[in-house]
């Protein structure tokens, strides 16, 4: 029979735990501690020694057996000279014998406990059991599957008191009230999803048979519906990116029969399908030089595409803000797109069966073809009025900051009409006239100064017109024509700018038949405007990226 060897230190001996609580167990009277020793260099025939004959004792250090030689620790020599030693604790009237002593040993000892401690007390009172771990006081809390080595069970307030033997079943029954929440929690969320996904297939259903209603409405007009695998391989599956647009990216296709054109990709998050419906629909009323043409469109579903002429000088931003291009852009050049962009806004206002306004005139919507002549895109914004009506009702301001008329975001200063889009052809003739972004150019303050202020000191009577870019007498006539024409254009209120006919007129006619026009307001009405909508709610251009104040307009001038 082996044993292993430990020293075990008296409970007596131990203090009590730092969190205050009461006192360890002591010990019961009628005990007495017993130390054993071995490994000793005592002889058999000193004192206290007796041999246990059979047993062996194995070292927890180096776990080799050897003979048991024990000696009873006394006065007369103690453990220090011995390997090993053992204290019991063993009733006083035990027999110093081997046999004797193992009995002793096996049957233990008793120990008492002090229930009248105040750390007991406070446990009790937290609805906690005293109990003993070993070295210290430990609380038992109900409910908790372990214990507290504190005094008290925290938060005993909230603990529901129950004997042990129903601690089980209180725990299925949380755990079926947790199951049962989980399952209201998921069952929610599901009808939430639900819900939301048959308002989505609702609403795209409805967008559907709208578009397929149109499509069959517009069936007799000139033209041709191609299926998206087709649009993907006429633009060699969109390898070839021209820009991008308002509502979608513009690519480079080839037909068929060879002709060059633009496909326009609608993007699926804008909207249902409006902004398609709508600038088909514009564009299919159109037929003029100066407005781009619609070959043909796609329709499968989410995916939607126009197919344009191709433009191979593309936008005429490029040709203004570029100085490296507009350097190339001569001034009869410039004079003959502003007269072009004219005539297509008179035909979209007076020569179509319905008055279209456009409400995104801007160079970028400006298109060129191989010999400059421009063509005006982008109808995603553009309204119908039935009858040619003058007054346009919108919920909504539209348009590119920097390009929008008064009237659109503000109330104040009139109705919403075809007026709307003469301001925005005016803004743009300046940029022409200038050779930059007027935001821009207002932003930097150098050689350039408010238009309205510097202009009704050009022309003055016996000073020098001077303008950048314009070296002979006959580019500053074309000049001196298009910032005077563009000025009436750009008045604060809409009456008293001229329609787009009157604009044609103007330009054709000579420079000594032009009326000097009112300098343009500054600033908005004082009165708080009665429908006024926030600028926030307007879309900006890349090259605009700060409204100004209306009629504010710069240009850069030479040699001031």
């Amino acid at each position: 029979m082996a044993m292993p060897l430990e020293a075990m230190k008296s409970p007596s001996t131990a203090q009590a735990s730092s969190n205050g609580a009461s006192p360890l167990p002591t010990y019961v009277t009628g005990y007495r501690n017993l130390t054993l020793l071995y490994g000793c260099p005592f002889s058999a025939t000193d004192p206290g020694y007796f041999n246990c004959t059979g047993y062996n004792i194995i070292s927890p250090h180096s776990n080799v057996s050897f003979p048991i030689n024990v000696f009873i620790e006394t006065r007369d020599y103690g453990s220090e000279e011995c390997n090993y030693s053992v204290t019991f604790h063993v009733a006083k009237d035990t027999t110093l014998e081997a046999y004797a002593l193992q009995e002793a040993i096996s049957e233990g000892f008793k120990l008492k406990w002090d229930l009248s401690s105040k750390a007991c007390e406070d446990c009790r009172n937290s609805n906690g059991s005293c109990g003993y771990d070993k070295v210290e006081f430990v609380c038992y809390c109900p409910n908790l599957p372990y214990h507290l080595s504190g005094s008290v069970c925290a938060n005993s307030s909230l603990l529901i008191i129950q004997s042990p033997a129903s601690s089980g079943s209180t725990a299925r029954v949380l755990v079926v009230i947790l199951i049962i929440i989980s399952i209201l929690l998921i069952s929610g969320l599901l009808r939430k999803f639900i819900a939301r996904d048959d308002d989505y297939s609702r609403k795209k259903r409805e967008s559907d048979q709208n578009m397929e209603a149109f499509v069959n409405n517009f069936g007799s007009l000139v033209l041709q519906r191609f299926d998206y695998s087709f649009v993907k391989k006429m633009t060699k599956s969109f390898s070839t990116r021209l820009g991008q647009g308002g509502y979608g990216e513009v690519y480079k296709g080839k037909l068929p029969d060879s002709r060059l054109v633009a496909v326009k990709v609608l993007k699926e998050s804008k909207g249902n399908g409006e902004e398609f419906i709508n600038e088909v629909a514009t564009i299919c009323r159109t037929s003029h030089v100066n407005v781009v043409a619609l070959l043909g469109f796609c329709y499968n579903k989410n995916k939607r595409a126009l197919i344009y002429q191709f433009m191979s000088n593309g936008s005429l931003d490029k040709y203004i803000f570029d100085k490296k291009s507009s350097s190339n852009l001569e001034w009869k050049t410039k004079y003959h797109i502003a007269i072009g962009i004219a005539r297509g806004l008179e035909y979209l206002h007076r020569g179509c069966n319905t008055r279209i306004v456009h409400f995104d005139i801007k160079p970028h919507n400006i298109l060129l073809d191989e010999d400059f002549c421009p063509k005006i895109s982008d109808f995603g914004l553009a309204k119908l009025c039935k009858n040619k009506e003058s007054i346009i009702s919108m919920l909504g301001a539209r348009g590119t900051a920097g390009y929008i008329a008064p009237e659109v975001f503000c109330r104040s200063f009139g109705e919403v009409s075809h007026k709307s889009d003469v301001y925005s052809y005016g803004m743009m003739i300046l940029e022409i006239v200038g050779g930059r972004n007027n935001i821009v150019a207002c932003e930097s303050h150098t050689s350039e100064i408010y238009f309205s202020n510097w202009i009704y000191k050009q022309l003055e009577p016996g000073r020098d017109f001077e303008i950048s870019g314009a070296v002979t007498e006959e580019e500053k006539e074309v000049a001196k024509k298009m910032i005077i024409v563009s000025m009436w254009c750009i008045q604060t209120i809409p009456s008293d700018r001229p329609s787009m006919s009157k604009v044609v007129e103007m330009l054709e006619g000579s420079l000594e038949s032009l009326e000097i026009p009112p300098k343009p307001s500054l600033s908005l009405p004082t009165r708080s405007p009665k429908h006024s909508i926030p600028s926030s709610s307007l879309s900006t251009s890349k090259s605009a990226q700060r409204p100004a104040s209306q009629g504010e307009v710069c240009i850069e001038l030479s040699d001031m």
